[in-house]
């Protein structure tokens, strides 16, 4: 019987779910969006939310704590330097989208995101979307134009 025991385990021993959790966040952090499994994702926004909580504060003691759960300088720099000051919101930070099944176990997938999103990020990361998204499109403009067997 399971009385009062919360949290998911995901069939970890505690020091590797923490340092998952850790890698996750660090990850969040940087990228500001990730993909995941639901469970991992619903349990790393818990953390999340705690540390961006810390980081709106701002001050030196708010950084150490941060520090102490998530020990990579630069993410915790990104974190109260430049995403910590563009949110305005008090709570809700992030946002969990459903996404997918999984291919190879059929796991269910979710993006964890920052509510604010488009607002947090770089012009250069913009661009390189930008970027991306128009070589997908020459890409496709091109099969479309290439002669199929039928046409020979």
């Amino acid at each position: 019987m399971r009385h009062k025991v919360a949290g998911r385990g995901l069939a970890r021993n505690t020091k590797q779910r923490k340092a998952l959790f850790r890698c996750l966040v660090i990850s969040l952090i940087t990228h500001l969006k990730i993909e995941t499994t639901t469970a991992k994702a619903k349990e790393a926004r818990k953390i999340a939310e705690k540390i961006i909580t810390l980081g709106k504060k701002g001050d030196l003691h708010s950084r150490r704590l941060a520090l102490a759960s998530i020990p990579d300088q630069t993410a915790i720099n990104k974190l109260f330097n430049e995403i910590a000051p563009k949110i305005s919101r008090s709570s809700g930070y992030l946002r969990l989208l459903p996404t997918r099944n999984r291919v190879g176990d059929n796991a269910s997938m979710a993006v964890l995101e920052f509510v604010d999103y488009e607002k947090l990020q770089n012009k250069e990361e913009k661009e390189k979307v930008e970027a991306t998204k128009e070589k997908r499109r020459e890409k496709q403009e091109a099969v479309k134009g290439l002669p199929t067997s039928e046409d020979a």
